[in-house]
């Protein structure tokens, strides 16, 4: 069964750097792929999440919060239509944001931040560990996601839906013998640093 991969707070603002790319060759014997920058991998073989665990923790330079979800949640997130109704726009980032464990709290959906006016944040809906929503770009928009962590009562690591989409990709069409060695330099626009 693939797991996925998100790491909480890394390459920000020139802190807990370090090369996905790199770390997905490290992790070759796990049929490891490398989404993006901010910390996104798909493990193509079957290892336990404990072990995942140690092996990240062993490579990563830095401690770092480390979430891991089974690959199966995130092609069922795709089934989902949260977005209907709501028109592409630009500067309007959809995106979702992974509960490191079942939330504490469960707030009424949806929320909009600030609550009264025109809105940066808003969540839609929330499935399990994920937190589906948009958010405007606006300076406002990080102190927002990053108030998240408290709405929730868990801490949470946000990436852009084209990094979710990207994922499922992965997992919908690569086999497992296909992954080895092979990364992505698949860079999710819009998502802000320090919440990545």
């Amino acid at each position: 069964m693939a797991l996925v991969v998100l790491l909480r707070g890394v390459n920000v603002g020139g802190h807990r750097t370090f090369r996905p790319s790199t770390l997905a060759q490290q992790l070759k014997h796990l049929d490891a792929v490398n989404i993006g920058a901010a910390g996104t991998f798909v493990i193509g073989k079957p290892v336990s999440q404990a072990q995942l665990r140690i092996e990240l923790a062993r490579r990563l330079p830095f401690d770092t919060e480390i979430i891991i979800c089974k690959g199966q949640e995130i092609v069922r997130l795709m089934t989902r239509d949260f977005f209907s109704g709501y028109m592409d726009c630009p500067g309007i980032i959809r995106f979702v944001s992974v509960l490191t464990r079942s939330p504490r709290l469960s707030p009424s959906m949806p929320l909009s931040f600030p609550p009264t006016g025109e809105w940066l944040v808003r969540i839609l809906a929330r499935e399990n560990r994920f937190a589906i929503g948009m958010y405007r770009r606006h300076m406002k928009t990080i102190s927002y996601l990053g108030a998240l962590d408290r709405i929730f009562g868990v801490p949470v690591t946000t990436r852009n839906w084209n990094t979710i989409t990207a994922i499922a990709k992965v997992l919908m069409t690569a086999r497992p013998d296909s992954l080895q060695g092979r990364t992505r330099s698949r860079r999710a626009t819009g998502e802000p640093a320090a919440k990545q």
